[in-house]
């Protein structure tokens, strides 16, 4: 089974999309995504520089808008491909939810701007980042970010949480790591999936409102427990809460494991949840589509796995 993932906030780089619109059809896919996340996400994916697309309400449009660029090329260069399930990082949920039919490409670019406008709303009432620990174990991170006011927020699995909260907290925790961890601030601009998202949560909650979403056509699994859903409305409802609940990576890629996975593909902008299933999926095949010249590497992954099916 292949498992296609999309990628979350901090994956995207300058300049990231200006091999994607070579492509046939692209620089008119992404203007129409642009029109969608009401964002140049040209101008954004090829001129703008790093701290500009660091904005949370430019980034999350972005890697959307890219992920969904990488599987119309995939789906293009291999038509008949197998995907055995999807699921996304956080913001890529949405990407997700899109790859799934849960979303139409329009609504999810839709959802995906208001979700970062509100999120950068409320990353600007309380000054507050992000900090991953590497190592240590879940409880004693965990302990020792509650310690210093801090929150889990993602669970990547492989021996890595982020924790999130006030700066005092995360300076604290980085002067005094856990026994066996090391503590790297990341370049994000609040403390995504904490209390202190409650109110894009209830800005999501009047948007989720006027979306019709519909059932996945391909098993889905959800940040929050890392099960699969089959209800469409259930995913868009999962949408709303995630943003100010843990994301759960770890139990995720459980599921993928628990599922049969024999090979993962990360559509653009990809390599942060590739080196996560090298830890915590040790022996998986993996394919990053960083540009499209990997579109070529993950056809040939769903090949040898179409063919060792048929044999």
């Amino acid at each position: 089974m292949i498992v296609l993932v999309c990628p979350g906030q901090g994956s995207q780089t300058p300049g990231f999309l200006t091999p994607w619109l070579e492509l046939p059809g692209a620089r008119e896919l992404l203007a129409s995504y642009s029109e969608a996340a009401g964002v140049d996400l040209i101008a954004h994916g090829t001129e703008s520089d790093a701290d500009t697309i660091r904005d949370t309400a430019i980034a999350q449009p972005l890697i959307v808008a890219a992920s969904l660029l990488a599987l119309n090329a995939l789906r293009e260069a291999a038509p008949d491909a197998v995907i055995g399930g999807v699921a996304g990082h956080s913001v890529g949920e949405i990407a997700a939810a899109a790859v799934t039919g849960v979303l139409s490409e329009t609504d999810a670019l839709s959802f995906v701007a208001a979700r970062a406008r509100a999120m950068a709303t409320a990353a600007a009432a309380v000054p507050t980042g992000m900090s991953a620990v590497l190592g240590g174990g879940d409880e004693v991170v965990e302990a020792a970010a509650a310690a210093v006011g801090l929150s889990p927020a993602n669970y990547n699995g492989g021996g890595q949480i982020v924790v999130a909260g006030e700066f005092d907290g995360l300076e604290a925790l980085a002067a005094t790591p856990p026994a066996g961890a090391r503590v790297i601030p990341l370049q994000v601009a609040g403390a995504f999936h904490t209390r202190y998202m409650e109110s894009a949560r209830e800005v999501l909650k009047d948007v989720a409102a006027n979306v019709t979403p519909a059932d996945p056509t391909l098993p889905l699994w959800t940040n929050n427990d890392g099960r699969q859903v089959t209800s469409g409305q259930e995913f868009l409802d999962l949408l709303v809460t995630q943003v100010a609940s843990p994301v759960r990576w770890d139990l995720c890629m459980e599921s993928f494991a628990a599922a049969g996975i024999t090979g993962l593909i990360e559509l653009a902008p990809a390599g942060a949840l590739v080196g996560l299933a090298r830890r915590g999926l040790k022996g998986v095949p993996t394919v990053a589509i960083k540009s499209p010249s990997d579109i070529a590497a993950a056809v040939e992954l769903l090949t040898a796995h179409a063919e060792g099916n048929a044999s």
